[in-house]
């Protein structure tokens, strides 16, 4: 029988072997990604690296299964769950390969989605009991769920656009959910959430710039990693209900979701259409401010470290410290997001100017 530290360590090893071979197979088949005006890298660099995580973390889930641990017991209905995300990484690998249209990319997050709720997966209420507010859902907690599940999917996808990125944030998130399973005594949900964590951190191995990132993720990788995050904080206590409440899940994951908003509003303003990319996401902003890409990394991976540290805080606390620590992560995501805007609208009249 397994103990559940080994399967951790056993998932790291599987995800750093399986990017070596990823390694070399891409540069046996030049499957590297395409350089283009949105890229932000040089050179010849593979974009399937995500397939080391994902099977090490679907190993892993496979590993905890069986190994009948009287600590860890992950029930059948979360293959549903692992399914969903197998068949959203097996689309964007494809994509990664052949790019596919974005609404047929869509109609697969939507039947990964649908095979989340069929396994029970869904959000029962709002509440933010620091505030006395706890509205339940009903069968509104189906559309919520959906909703939530294709929105954080596509918005990891659309922060991975720098070295590190969205592996860090990854990291950053589920040791987050971890705490507050560890928290809630639900054992399960902590393991899966450090399962993604110690797989996701075998891959930046290869994806931090140190120099610079010997491989990305791909498609494939980032919305994986979107929804496993979206639906790690779906697994259910013994009472049968999400442990952690919507305001603090999206909170953990505001600087992806934030971008995703200023985004949408951005391609609406300018009349495009929200699947039309562009080059104004939040590392690119910074990037255009003065920030060189290290920088950019660390100010986001400093900014998401405090973001982490204030829900984990809130999490502990409750009372009137733990309302003030969320609306306090909120109001900090408002101001940064500000900052960096106007920033980024300086920077573009003082280059046209000098035009």
């Amino acid at each position: 029988m397994l103990g559940n530290g080994p399967v951790l360590g056993i998932s790291f090893v599987i995800s750093i072997v399986s990017i070596f071979a990823v390694l070399a197979f891409a540069s046996r088949f030049k499957l590297y990604d395409t350089i283009d005006e949105r890229k932000i890298h040089e050179g010849n660099i593979p974009r399937l690296g995500g397939i080391g995580f994902v099977f090490a973390i679907v190993a892993g889930v496979a590993l905890l299964y069986l190994s009948g641990s009287s600590t860890v017991s992950i029930t059948p209905r979360i293959w549903c769950m692992v399914a969903g995300g197998v068949l959203i990484f097996v689309m964007g690998v494809w994509d990664d390969i052949h790019p596919w249209r974005a609404r047929r990319k869509l109609l697969v997050q939507v039947a990964a989605a649908l095979l989340t709720l069929v396994g029970g997966f869904t959000f029962h209420k709002v509440s933010f009991s620091s505030l006395n507010i706890n509205w339940n859902l009903g069968l509104l907690r189906y559309p919520v769920t959906f909703i939530w599940i294709i929105g954080v999917t596509n918005a990891v996808n659309l922060i991975d656009g720098l070295d590190g990125l969205a592996g860090g944030i990854a990291v950053f998130v589920s040791l987050t959910y971890a705490l507050f399973f560890y928290r809630y005594g639900n054992d399960p949900a902590m393991m899966l959430c450090l399962l993604v964590a110690v797989s996701v951190a075998g891959f930046l191995v290869f994806n931090l710039p140190l120099p610079r990132a010997r491989i990305f993720m791909g498609d494939g990788g980032s919305q994986f990693l979107g929804y496993m995050l979206a639906c790690l904080p779906l697994i259910t206590d013994w009472s049968g209900l999400a442990t952690i409440s919507v305001p603090y899940a999206a909170a953990v994951l505001l600087i992806p979701i934030f971008d995703t908003f200023a985004a949408l509003w951005r391609r609406k303003r300018e009349g495009r259409g929200f699947f039309d990319p562009d080059q104004f996401h939040l590392h690119h902003k910074l990037i255009l401010i003065g920030f060189s890409k290290r920088a950019t990394l660390v100010v986001v991976m400093a900014f998401q470290f405090l973001i982490s540290t204030f829900i984990a805080l809130a999490g502990w606390t409750g009372g009137l410290i733990s309302a003030v620590l969320v609306i306090a992560v909120y109001l900090m995501g408002i101001l940064f997001f500000t900052v960096i805007h106007i920033r980024k609208e300086d920077a573009l009249v003082e280059k046209n100017g000098n035009n």
